[in-house]
């Protein structure tokens, strides 16, 4: 049998040799912790200070800009509600908190919860590619604006926002400006000095470091509430003995990834869109989601009529391939993706939607598997459920 495929890169990556090798003695000999003043936590602090100034280095940052967090999800939640916090309690009049409909959930209930506090939460609208509308942006990002959080590559099917030029449409007005950029650091460039984004979310798993690792960059100036309470650790943002291994982990998984993004995005890219157009070639009715606008080359995101995601993911991971149907949080669920239902995809279409991302895993003979095997799965799907091919 065939050696397994695995196009879900978007979900989670494996961890790297080089990222395993650096983190390694953390978990033996250097186990200190670096809050401690002895020589075993002399050289835990050491490699943490060091680990977030590579780290900064990859985003043109500065070293005391980064938060080491657990992941996206806290990263997105301290940016949100740490900042709608700070600023309702100093009353200066910032009672909105401003998003997109296609945004991670871990953005999407932040904001929720921010809105049980008592903000007033806006919704920005997207067209039919998932991109942010820009009337809707200047309707709805005005002054009494606590923070807009637009996520810089989707999830799911890999819409680009003009991040750049949102950060500073939203400084002009005085609002902060986060953007989950969980999907877009190694795929596409990202930096603090061409962008005046505020907050930015990273998250070690997507680009080869082991999972339970994200940051947080605070831009300078910028301030938001903790979520926690306790030491003094993360200049007290993040409180809380600081993992080690975990950090040297994601700064050499980030300074990997930037070091081959322009080698490796390209070869994606390539093999990305080969796939797209065999599938389209081989099965015309096929509807490539977010086409149409700007797409990280990592992620193609199709729905065949007549067959159900359920089925098909099925189908794909007993021949060997394993894809989603969208963000890992929905999985096993029969609901349409909420990305696709923002962007007017029919439910007939969303509830058939595949996702296949591509890394550091994919070849060229992956491809091309997946290009003969794909149609004869969907050609069963649709006997099987009497709908003609």
């Amino acid at each position: 049998m065939p050696a397994p495929v695995y196009l879900d890169h978007s979900a989670t990556t494996p961890v790297r040799a080089e990222v395993f090798a650096a983190m390694e003695p953390f978990y033996g000999p250097k186990f200190g912790n670096p809050s401690s003043i002895h020589r075993w936590g002399r050289e835990a602090r050491a490699a943490l200070d060091e680990a977030r100034e590579r780290l900064a280095a990859t985003l043109g940052a500065h070293s005391d800009e980064i938060v080491f967090t657990s992941g996206g999800t806290e990263s997105d939640n301290l940016a949100i509600l740490g900042s709608w916090r700070l600023l309702r309690d100093k009353n200066v009049g910032k009672r909105a908190v401003v998003t997109t409909p296609i945004e991670h959930k871990a953005i999407l209930a932040a904001s929720h919860q921010a809105a049980h506090e008592g903000a007033e939460e806006r919704i920005l609208s997207v067209d039919g590619a998932g991109l942010v509308r820009s009337e809707s942006f200047d309707a709805l990002v005005r002054e009494d604006v606590a923070i807009c959080s637009i996520m810089w590559v989707n999830n799911e099917i890999g819409t680009i926002q003009p991040i750049a030029d949102f950060a500073q449409r939203a400084k002009s007005r005085g609002v902060l400006f986060h953007t989950d950029a969980v999907q877009a650091f190694g795929h596409v460039a990202v930096s603090a000095k061409t962008s005046s984004f505020d907050l930015l979310s990273l998250s070690g798993h997507k680009i080869g470091a082991p999972k339970g690792i994200g940051a947080m960059y605070i831009r300078r100036g910028t301030f938001v509430e903790p979520l926690q309470f306790g030491g003094s650790q993360n200049r007290g943002v993040r409180p809380g003995t600081e993992n080690v291994a975990a950090a040297v982990a994601l700064a050499r998984a980030a300074e990997l990834a930037v070091e081959e993004l322009e080698t490796e995005m390209p070869r994606l890219e390539r093999m990305r869109d080969y796939l797209q157009r065999e599938l389209e070639t081989r099965i015309p009715d096929a509807v490539v989601n977010g086409a149409g606008a700007p797409r990280a080359p990592h992620i193609l995101n199709i729905s065949v009529p007549g067959t159900d995601s359920e089925s098909m993911l099925m189908a794909l991971d007993m021949s060997g391939v394993a894809c989603s149907s969208g963000s890992a949080c929905q999985s096993g669920t029969v609901d349409p993706s909420h990305v696709l239902e923002a962007i007017g995809v029919p439910r007939e279409l969303a509830i058939a939607a595949v996702r296949m991302s591509l890394g550091s895993l994919t070849t060229d003979a992956c491809i091309e598997r997946v290009v003969q095997l794909f149609p004869a799965l969907i050609s069963k799907a649709r006997r099987l459920a009497g709908v003609a091919s």
